[in-house]
């Protein structure tokens, strides 16, 4: 290792894929709650993507593990008494549907809230006021308290709790009409209120997570800039910002705070300035730099590393840019990397116990590669409890097929 402030791409990737255990997977017995932590939270909105996230950092696990960490005792009425679960399914950055630590939900559901929200999105007569607000994310919590509740049950018992204002169907949604309550479901789950229990055949559920102590905010934003810069640094605020759907302002005010109190600190990242946590100035050079770039990965629709590395486009280079990003948005597709770059896209499509894997690469790989592809497709296979097929070709689906 070397200490440097002048850093390269390259030693930034290879430190960043081995500490998002891209580089090496997680030795068996590793917990999932750790590697998300590393990954800093994990994109859920398709569970199955998720799962495939943290399954193929670690070695051993497959969708059944992360299901016990999210729900390690089958949903009662009431739930009988058991284990705390260890990840906790609700929304996250961006008030996307994310997996968290449940032991890191003091920080996630302090700063979150702390992010100040831009115009809002509807007019004055349909949405809440502060007060109102206060009042419905009071009452998910009370009702969610020891249940498992479909959102239409979630929805009565909020009624209930507050008043008929905010069941009035005033929510264009889908063709239909939402009620007026429906509007601060993000915010529950980010202020730790709420988050997603196991589906009750098809229809979601909703439960409270575990019991916590939020950090003060200010503390807790502190600490999320610099979990972010030792995950994805060296990193700018507006990378920061961009991460987050937060104001740039907010988030270049955040890391002046940080850089005043000496908690993180200045370098040269491809000639341009970024920051790093204080001290954290130790990359990888020749030839270890090179052993953990090389190889060939997979990553799931939404995966964090995607979404978080930047420059974004020195991790999509050249053509990748263009097939793999969907108007420069990352995760639509999920990618194809060959030593640390994107150079692919991927799609698999279940039928049963078997899944057929379909890899475009934007080249030719060698021989070599294509063992490791083939090893990668059969770890998918086997995070996701099925028999996986490679097939190399053209991917038809769009973005987030």
């Amino acid at each position: 290792m070397t200490k440097t402030t002048g850093i390269t791409w390259a030693a930034a990737s290879a430190r960043r894929l081995e500490r998002q255990f891209l580089a090496r997977r997680a030795r068996t017995g590793t917990s999932v709650a750790d590697v998300a932590a590393a990954m800093l939270g994990v994109h859920a909105q398709v569970l199955s993507a998720a799962e495939l996230s943290v399954g193929l950092r670690t070695d051993g696990v497959t969708r059944a593990d992360v299901r016990d960490a999210l729900w390690p005792t089958a949903p009662l009425a009431p739930p009988a008494p058991g284990p705390v679960p260890a990840l906790v399914k609700t929304h996250g950055p961006r008030g996307t549907v994310h997996l968290l630590p449940a032991r890191d939900l003091p920080m996630w559901c302090a700063a979150l809230p702390a992010i100040p929200t831009g115009t809002a999105a509807f007019p004055t007569g349909v949405r809440l006021t502060g007060e109102q607000a206060g009042q419905v994310v009071a009452a998910i919590a009370d009702a969610l308290d020891g249940a498992f509740l479909t959102i239409d049950e979630l929805g009565e018992e909020v009624v209930a709790r507050t008043g008929p204002w905010a069941g009035d169907l005033v929510m264009p949604a889908f063709q239909t009409m939402w009620p007026r309550w429906r509007q601060v479901l993000h915010r529950a789950g980010q202020c730790g209120a709420l988050s997603f229990g196991p589906n009750r055949g098809r229809r979601v559920t909703y439960t409270r997570p575990p019991h916590f102590t939020p950090l003060p905010p200010e503390e807790a934003s502190r600490l999320l800039v610099r979990r972010y810069l030792y995950a994805y640094g060296p990193a700018t605020p507006q990378h920061f910002a961009r991460w987050l759907a937060a104001p740039p302002g907010w988030a270049k005010a955040q890391y002046a705070e940080l850089a005043a109190a000496g908690e993180i600190e200045e370098v040269r990242f491809e000639g341009a300035p970024a920051w790093v946590a204080a001290g954290d100035t130790d990359f990888p050079d020749a030839p270890e730099r090179d052993e953990l770039l090389r190889g060939v990965r997979l990553l799931p629709y939404f995966d964090a590393y995607v979404v978080a590395a930047q420059p974004r486009e020195l991790l999509f280079p050249g053509a990748a840019y263009r097939r793999a990003l969907a108007g420069g948005q990352a995760g639509n597709f999920p990618v194809l990397l060959v030593d640390g770059v994107a150079a692919g896209v991927w799609h698999q499509r279940r039928r049963g116990r078997r899944t057929t894997v379909t890899v475009e690469p934007l080249a030719r790989l060698t021989a070599p590669q294509e063992r490791l592809l083939a090893d990668c497709v059969e770890r998918v296979g086997a995070v996701l409890e099925a028999t996986a097929e490679l097939v190399i070709g053209e991917v038809t689906v769009g973005a987030h097929a």
